[in-house]
């Protein structure tokens, strides 16, 4: 009988080890996919290839390497795992202080203590196959997405031009501001994009000290239906009823409207967007809502007028 309880306990806790590791390839698989999409489409803007790759694995991939780490040390010393996931666990309940016990606590530190108990119980065997399958699989997505998406931004047009530009086609002719106070690097909310619009000199390059009332946001139609790819108009159109953008092919982060290597990704566009939101345009031709306080480092503006 007795062994017959030994037997029974060792298969309970080689399934619940076995279940540990499912739960710990299953999260790490999905935000080792996400953390490569993401990395390529608001990421890799660096002309250094060292720094792309110190993201990549230091910023957008850092959780995947984390939890497989912290998976391989829990097989191997069930305690010390246990104590590493409620250290983790109150770390992050400490991070996240301004979050509701329903966001903070049910979704992110209860699973990771509960995960770690599981850990601290379950024996997964054999373990040389449970290493292999935890290390291997993100390493096959890892492997699968990125010559896919280097290819895609290797594509990017880049003429070096970051002057003020005109653009026309699709019905619509504007002339875009130069890298400047007109085009700045850093975020802005809606409210300074547009005052700055105002004070803008006649060849986009000073803020003046009065009005000039020369430049100004594009609207959303008129960014969407300027919208590029390799220096062709991408055929945009904007439906004001869904407020949805269509493109004949997806615009990306290219010259002349863009700077593929800065981190800005969104652009301001004129229109209230009501409940005291403006609009965005995303380099590869999505619009979207955000606050017009919204102050993030990879949102900003580039100014327009009329071109001629």
């Amino acid at each position: 009988m007795l062994e017959i309880r030994l037997e029974k306990k060792d298969r309970a806790r080689r399934i619940v080890g076995w279940i540990a590791v499912g739960i710990t390839v299953l999260f790490t698989n999905l935000w080792t996919y996400w953390g490569i999409i993401e990395n390529f489409h608001e990421g890799w803007y660096s002309t250094s290839l060292l720094e792309n790759l110190a993201m990549l694995f230091m910023q957008y991939l850092l959780f995947t390497i984390a939890f497989v780490a912290l998976a391989l040390v829990s097989i191997k010393w069930p305690k010390v795992g246990l104590g590493l996931h409620i250290a983790l666990g109150i770390f992050f309940a400490w991070f996240f202080n301004s979050g509701t016990f329903n966001t903070v606590g049910l979704l992110i530190v209860l699973p990771i203590l509960g995960l770690g108990f599981l850990y601290f119980y379950g024996r997964p065997e054999p373990k040389k196959r449970a290493y292999r399958i935890i290390i291997i699989l993100p390493l096959l997505i890892i492997l699968a997405v990125t010559p896919y998406k280097l290819i895609q931004v290797s594509q990017r047009v880049d003429d070096g031009d970051y002057g003020m530009r005109t653009v026309a086609g699709n019905n619509v002719t504007l002339t875009w501001a130069p890298r400047g106070p007109g085009w700045p690097e850093g975020g802005v909310s809606y409210d300074e994009a547009m005052e700055q619009c105002r004070y803008l000199s006649e060849d986009g390059a000073t803020l003046m000290e009065t009005p000039q009332d020369i430049w100004r946001l594009p609207t959303v139609e008129e960014a969407v239906r300027s919208m590029l790819r390799h220096n062709e108009n991408a055929g945009g159109a904007w439906d004001p009823e869904t407020e949805k953008a269509s493109y004949q092919m997806k615009p990306d982060k290219e010259t002349p409207l863009w700077d593929p290597h800065s981190q800005i990704i969104y652009y301001w566009a004129a229109g209230d967007a009501g409940n005291d939101r403006a609009y965005i345009i995303v380099y590869d031709g999505g619009v979207f809502t955000r606050k017009r306080t919204s102050h993030y480092g990879y949102l900003t503006f580039r100014a327009v007028k009329d071109g001629e």
